[in-house]
């Protein structure tokens, strides 16, 4: 582990934090070029809610003591979603994403699940293929109608 992911630190997001966050996700999200509609048509879905703390797991990752990333996973029976995953565009392949990527994982499984779907950004689905997850259709935006996004998925 490189000194920079040994100074990494993961904890749970608080309620205080919700309104950062959703910026940290739309900051995070506009790194594939999308542009000002795009980004306000996504606005809600990226958005953290309060009732998002009762409902699922939140973490965030922490480096010196600034946020830079979250993940955010909601477990129905055997099945988990990965809701977000999103790392401060300025540190994108530094590590964290991939961290957070694996404490959702955990996260998952041990609340019972066996798989972990996403739904991914295009841009971000080589990620999810490298942490080990897999092709598993389409599914479409819940921001764009009419855009398919690729549903990938993870055996726990």
């Amino acid at each position: 582990m490189t000194q920079e992911n040994r100074e990494l630190r993961l904890r749970p997001a608080r309620f205080d934090e919700l309104a950062a966050l959703t910026e940290l996700c739309l900051r995070s999200k506009a790194v594939w070029g999308y542009d000002e509609a795009f980004m306000r048509a996504c606005r809600a879905e990226l958005a953290l809610a309060p009732r998002d703390l009762q409902t699922s797991r939140i973490q965030i990752a922490e480096r010196n003591g600034n946020v830079i990333g979250v993940a955010q996973v909601s477990v129905a029976g055997s099945a988990a979603s990965l809701d977000k995953l999103f790392v401060e565009p300025d540190i994108l392949r530094s590590g964290a994403g991939r961290r957070l990527f694996e404490w959702a994982a955990a996260a998952a499984r041990e609340q019972g699940a066996r798989t972990l779907v996403i739904e991914a950004d295009p841009g971000a689905a080589p990620f999810y293929r490298r942490m080990g997850a897999h092709d598993d259709g389409f599914a479409p935006s819940g921001s764009i109608p009419g855009r398919m996004l690729p549903r990938l998925k993870l055996d726990l």
